[in-house]
């Protein structure tokens, strides 16, 4: 797992923010993410806002998912991904679904199925979650996810539950 493959791998990356300036969170995120030896950015959906999951008393979030290709093993990349996610003053807490300044994951990677204790991919919510369908299909309609079925099926079944796309 942790040898980078040879050839690009298609991966897809959720972007979260709901403290200090969301939008411009989202938007240095993208920038760090697309900045990173080993990572070329391949589309990137429009923002969204949405309601926040878990806790009501904290901010509304804005959303977006990034497509990449990539050169870097799955761990690599999470780990890249978590250091973007302290130099925005993201602090972990215990607390599941809580207010944050940066939101980095792993969505997809490739076709593959990852299940370690430190990442599992396609990640666990993908298909609950319409602030990552949404933005998903826009920038991969026809995508499968390994496991699960098309994006667009999968989005037929996902209320939008207070998802707004901005402009």
């Amino acid at each position: 797992m942790n040898n980078p493959p040879i050839e690009p791998i298609a991966t897809y990356i959720a972007l979260g923010s709901n403290l200090a300036s969301p939008v411009s969170q989202i938007k240095s995120a993208r920038s760090a993410i697309a900045a990173t030896e080993g990572i070329i950015e391949l589309a990137f959906s429009s923002l969204y806002h949405s309601l926040p999951m878990g806790p009501q008393d904290q901010p509304d979030y804005i959303n977006a998912v990034m497509a990449c290709s990539i050169t870097l093993a799955p761990l690599a990349l999470l780990h890249c991904l978590q250091a973007i996610e302290r130099n925005h003053g993201r602090v972990r807490k215990n607390e599941r679904w809580g207010a944050r300044t940066l939101d980095l994951d792993i969505l997809l990677y490739n076709n593959q199925v990852i299940d370690l204790p430190e990442l599992t991919v396609p990640h666990s919510g993908l298909c609950e979650r319409s602030f990552v369908l949404y933005p998903l299909h826009e920038i991969a309609p026809d995508l499968i996810i390994p496991g699960k079925g098309a994006v667009a099926d999968l989005l037929a079944h996902c209320p939008l539950a207070g998802l707004q796309r901005l402009d």
